[in-house]
C-alpha cells in the first residue's frame, strides 16, 4: 500500500479553470440574425451562431432584472429595460452604456419594438401605457393610453409611411393605434386568450395573429376585419408568414396563397394554408424555437431541418461525463428528462430524448463512444456516438427496477456488462449483446444477468473495479459492500466497510492499489483496504457532505467534490489537501476525470458546468526555467563577489583551500563548484597553477567531485529505471496489451 514507499514521489496533478458552460438565457424574448440576443437575469447576453460562444454581453449596473429589450432592425441599437424603471441604449460591440434615461412609466416595461426606420422605439408598459420614443433626437413623442393592464405585445407596421402602431394587453385585443393623431382607431377582436405573436405579408395589407387560445387569425388590415380564424389546437407562441415567391413544396406548400408557420405548446413546427385552414406539413422532430426548458434552436428556412442547438439554462446539473475522441464532448444529466451532449469548442448542444423522468446518473466505457444513464423512470439505456458525425443515439434500454435507478457504471475493460443501483436497494448486473448496432427505431433490450438485495436503503453509488472482477456499492445504509463478479451468475458479498457515520454518495476504486475510496454525507473521504477491509486513512476538510471521489496523477492523489462547492485536491502519501478549487456556489454532483488523465470536469446545483485542465507540465517547465534562472544569477553573482588575486597574493590559496573544504561534502558542494566555474572561466591553466598550493589543492578536488559525480550518476540511473517501470506497469489480472 500508500506506506510501504516512502521514498517513491511523483509529479502531482494542479488545475485550472479552462472554460465554463454557463446560463445564458432564463425565459423571455430572443432575437436572432447572425447572433442570438437573449436575457439571463441582469444581462442580455450574445451568442454568436456559428461558434456557439458567448461574444458579448451588457448588464445593468443596478443588478436589476431586465424585462424586456430591443435590437433596432440595422443591428446597430440595443435597448434594455429593468425592473428600476430605467431605459439604457448600448453599442453592444464593445458592451457599454451609450445613453440612459427614466422610462416614465409607473411600472415596468412589458415589451418594446423598433420601427424599420431604427429610429423610433415603442416601450409597453405594465402600467397599460404606451410610450414612443425618437432615439436620434433623444425625446419622447407619444403617449398612447387606454390600454386595458399590461401591453405585453407592442410592434409596428412595417410600411412606416402608415404610421400605424399595433398592441395588445389583458384584454385579449389587438389595438391599432394612428400615430399622426395619437389615437385608437379600432380594436381587432377575435381571440379570448392572450395575443403572443403578429406577422405581416410582404404587402402590408394581411396579417396574422396568434394566441393561447389556439387559433390564429388572419385579418384584412384594409377593411379591419378578419378573413379567417384558424384552429391549430394548440397555444401558440409565435406565427411566421412564409414568402409566396419561393418554392416550398418540400415543406407541404403546393398551392398558391398565404401560409404561415406555427410554434407552440407541443413542441412541433407546423405549416398552415390560410385559405383552407388546413395544416400542410408536420415537423416529425418533437422540438420548438425556443423551449419550455430555454433551448433555442435554429432551423433552415426551407426545411425546417435543425442546424443548431444552444442550451441557455441547464437547472441543477446532476452529473457529467467526458465523451468522444480525444474527450471532445462532454454529456450532462440536469434536472431534466432530457440529456444534452456538448461540443466543448463550440458549446453547441445535442438534445437526447428517451427518458421519461429525471435522468440521475451517468457513466462511459473505456473507448469514450459508448456510455450509460440510469434515471428515476426506473430504466437504464445506452447510448452510442458516431466517431464521425458525433451524433448521438439509443441503441439499448432496460426496464427491471421497481424504484428510482440512482446510480450506473459500466465494465472496465471492454464493452461487454453494466451495473446500476437503485431506490428499491437492489443491484442489477445488465449485460450487453456483442453487436449493439441497430437499425431504424429498433433499440436492443436488456435483462438483467443478475439482481442482488445488496442494502438496506437506497444504493446511491456503484463501481466496477479495473479489471472488472469487482463491484463496490455504496447506500444510504452507511455502509459500502464488495462483491465479486467473477463467477457466472449471482454476484457474491466478500466484505462490508463500515466506518462511515452517515449515507455512503460515492464509491471508487483506484486505478493501481488494491483501495477503495468512500465519500459520506458525513463530510469524510476515507481509503480502505480490499485485503482485511479496514480503514487505512480519512480525509476531513469539507464543510458539508462529500458527493463525488475520484483517483488522479495515477492514484496518487484524489479529487473530491461536496455539498460546500468545492473541489479538493488530495495528496494520498501525505493526507494533505494540497488544493482547493473554490468551482461552484452549489452542491458539485458532477465530477470526472479524462481517460488521459490532463483534465476533468465539474457540475454543480448551480448550473454551471467548469471544464479543469492540469497545468502540471506548464508550471514544472516555469518552476525549470526559474530554477536556470537562479543557478545563473548565483553564479553571477560569486563571479561578481570573487577579485581574482594574484598568483603570489596569500588570499590565492586561502581561496582554493576553502574549495577543497567546501566540496568535501554535498551541502557545500554546489558553492564549490560554482567558484571553480568562475577561476575556470575568467583564468588560463598556466595561470591558475601559478597560484601558491594550486596543484595540491587541485589533487584534493578530484576524488570528491568524482565522488558527486558518482552520486548524480546512480540518482539518474535510479529515476530512469523508476519511470521505465512504472511505464511497464499493469493491474494485476489485466490482459497485455
Amino acid at each position: 500500500h500508500f506506506n510501504s514507499q516512502p521514498g517513491f514521489c511523483l509529479c502531482l496533478h494542479s488545475y485550472v479553470a479552462s472554460s465554463k458552460i454557463e446560463p445564458f438565457y432564463k425565459g423571455g424574448k430572443v432575437q436572432d440574425e447572425k447572433y442570438i440576443f437573449c436575457t439571463c437575469g441582469s444581462r442580455v447576453n450574445v451568442l454568436e451562431i456559428s461558434t456557439g460562444k458567448i461574444i458579448h454581453s451588457v448588464e445593468h449596473d443596478d443588478q436589476e432584472d431586465i424585462t424586456s429589450f430591443a435590437l433596432s432592425c440595422d443591428d446597430e441599437l440595443l435597448v434594455t429595460a429593468s425592473r428600476a424603471l430605467l431605459l439604457k441604449q448600448w453599442d453592444w460591440r464593445q458592451a457599454q452604456c451609450t445613453r440612459s434615461w427614466r422610462a416614465i412609466h409607473t411600472v415596468p416595461v412589458a415589451s418594446m419594438t423598433f420601427d424599420s426606420t431604427s429610429t423610433l422605439l415603442a416601450t409597453g408598459g405594465c402600467d397599460g401605457t404606451i410610450k414612443l420614443w425618437d432615439v436620434v433626437k433623444q425625446y419622447c413623442t407619444h403617449n398612447l393610453k387606454g390600454s386595458s393592464g399590461v401591453v405585453h405585445l407592442v410592434q409596428f407596421h412595417p410600411d412606416i409611411s402608415r404610421l400605424q402602431l399595433f398592441s395588445s394587453s389583458l384584454d385579449c385585443g389587438i389595438r391599432l393605434w394612428d400615430l399622426s393623431s395619437s389615437q385608437c382607431v379600432c380594436v381587432l377582436q377575435s381571440h379570448y386568450s392572450a395575443v403572443t405573436s403578429l406577422s405581416f405579408s410582404p404587402d402590408g395589407d394581411t396579417m396574422v395573429s396568434s394566441g393561447r387560445d389556439k387559433i390564429c387569425t388572419v385579418w384584412d388590415l384594409k377593411s379591419r376585419k378578419a378573413k379567417r380564424t384558424v384552429a391549430v389546437y394548440e397555444a401558440v407562441e409565435g406565427v411566421v408568414l412564409l414568402p409566396e415567391n419561393e418554392d416550398l413544396s418540400q415543406i407541404g406548400v403546393k398551392s398558391k396563397g398565404l401560409h404561415f408557420i406555427t410554434a407552440g405548446s407541443k413542441g412541433i413546427l407546423r405549416v398552415w394554408e390560410a385559405s383552407t385552414g388546413r395544416c400542410v406539413y408536420t415537423q416529425t422532430a418533437v422540438l420548438a424555437a425556443v423551449t419550455a426548458e430555454h433551448n433555442i434552436l435554429l432551423y433552415h428556412t426551407l426545411s425546417l431541418s435543425t442546424l443548431s442547438q444552444f442550451v441557455g439554462y441547464n437547472d441543477e446539473v446532476l452529473d457529467v461525463k467526458f465523451l468522444g475522441k480525444d474527450d471532445s464532448h462532454i454529456v450532462v444529466a440536469t434536472n431534466s428528462c432530457q440529456l444534452k451532449v456538448f461540443e466543448l469548442l463550440t458549446n453547441s448542444c445535442q438534445i437526447l430524448s428517451g427518458h421519461t423522468d429525471t435522468v440521475l446518473s451517468l457513466d462511459v466505457f473505456k473507448k469514450g463512444f459508448l456510455f450509460a444513464s440510469c434515471a428515476k423512470d426506473r430504466s437504464v439505456r445506452v447510448w452510442q456516438m458516431d466517431s464521425d458525425s458525433g451524433q448521438v443515439h439509443c441503441v439499448a434500454q432496460g426496464s427491471s427496477h421497481t424504484n428510482a435507478v440512482g446510480s450506473i457504471t459500466c465494465s472496465r475493460l471492454k464493452a461487454s456488462f453494466l451495473v446500476s443501483g437503485s431506490q428499491d436497494c437492489t443491484v442489477k448486473v445488465w449485460d450487453l449483446p456483442p453487436d449493439l448496432s441497430v437499425t431504424g427505431a429498433d433499440i436492443h433490450q436488456l435483462t438483467p444477468r443478475t439482481t442482488e438485495k445488496a442494502h438496506d436503503k437506497d444504493v446511491n453509488s456503484v463501481a466496477v473495479s479495473p479489471n472488472d472482477k469487482l463491484l463496490a456499492s455504496g447506500s444510504q445504509d452507511r455502509t459500502a459492500k464488495l462483491w465479486t463478479l467473477a463467477g457466472e451468475g449471482n454476484v457474491s458479498l466478500l466484505g462490508v466497510f463500515r466506518g462511515h457515520r452517515r449515507g455512503i454518495w460515492a464509491v471508487c476504486f483506484s486505478p493501481v492499489d488494491q483501495v477503495l475510496a468512500t465519500t459520506s454525507a458525513d463530510g469524510t473521504t476515507k481509503l480502505w483496504s480490499l485485503q482485511d477491509f479496514s480503514c487505512l486513512k480519512t480525509f476531513e476538510g469539507h464543510d458539508a457532505s462529500v458527493l463525488k471521489v475520484v483517483f488522479v496523477s495515477r492514484g496518487t492523489q484524489l479529487l473530491t467534490s461536496g455539498s460546500d462547492g468545492l473541489v479538493k485536491l488530495w495528496t494520498i502519501k501525505t493526507n494533505e489537501c494540497v488544493k482547493t478549487l473554490d468551482a461552484h456556489q452549489d452542491k458539485v454532483w458532477g465530477l470526472h476525470g479524462s481517460r488521459k488523465d490532463d483534465k476533468m470536469v465539474t457540475g454543480s446545483a448551480d448550473s454551471n458546468i467548469t471544464v479543469w485542465v492540469d497545468v502540471t507540465e506548464v508550471e514544472l517547465a516555469e518552476e525549470q526555467k526559474q530554477q536556470e534562472k537562479n543557478l545563473l544569477q548565483r553564479s553571477n553573482e560569486v563571479s561578481s563577489l570573487i577579485f581574482l588575486p594574484c598568483p603570489s597574493s596569500p588570499l590565492a590559496a586561502s581561496l582554493l583551500r576553502y574549495c577543497v573544504m567546501w566540496n568535501t561534502n554535498a551541502r557545500n558542494c554546489q558553492d564549490a563548484q560554482a567558484v571553480l566555474q568562475v577561476l575556470l572561466t575568467h583564468l588560463p591553466p598556466e595561470e591558475l597553477l601559478q597560484y601558491q598550493g594550486a596543484r595540491a589543492h587541485l589533487e584534493g578536488l578530484i576524488p570528491y567531485t568524482e565522488r558527486h559525480m558518482q552520486r548524480i550518476g546512480r540518482l539518474l540511473q535510479a529515476s530512469m529505471f523508476l519511470n521505465y517501470m512504472w511505464q511497464k506497469m499493469r493491474v494485476a489480472g489485466a490482459p497485455s496489451r
